[in-house]
């Protein structure tokens, strides 16, 4: 839901004490994911917390109005199963080990001329 715009937009306090401590070139490390991104915040680098890492983030303009949670995702996608998703894998698979003996039957390069291979 979005916030009442009587309240206005979440500020982290805290936050923004320390962009004015620490400058642009260091990363901030941050636990606040809801604090909305402001225009104050423009070329500073976060390390906004996913619940295990750090995941680095740097603010852009386009960014303004989001919050820094929504640049720090949470979960890692792993893949969908099922039988087409392991057709394409072992597709992928011999499609790989086709292109790595590709070069090895081919003609072989010896100082600077080609050679048949006789």
């Amino acid at each position: 839901m979005a916030r009442s715009l009587k309240k206005g937009p979440y500020i982290d306090e805290r936050l923004h004490l320390k962009m004015k401590k620490h400058g642009n070139k260091t990363v901030i490390k941050t636990w606040s994911r809801d604090a909305v991104i402001t225009p104050e915040m423009i070329g500073f680098s976060f390390g906004v917390h996913n619940g295990k890492d750090f995941i680095p983030v740097s603010v852009v303009e386009e960014m303004v109005g989001h919050r820094l949670g929504e640049f720090s995702p949470t979960t890692k996608f792993g893949k969908h199963g099922g039988k087409i998703q392991r057709d394409l894998e072992q597709g992928q698979q011999a499609a790989a080990a086709a292109a790595t003996a590709a070069p090895a039957e081919g003609k072989s390069v010896k100082g600077g001329s080609v050679s048949g291979g006789k």
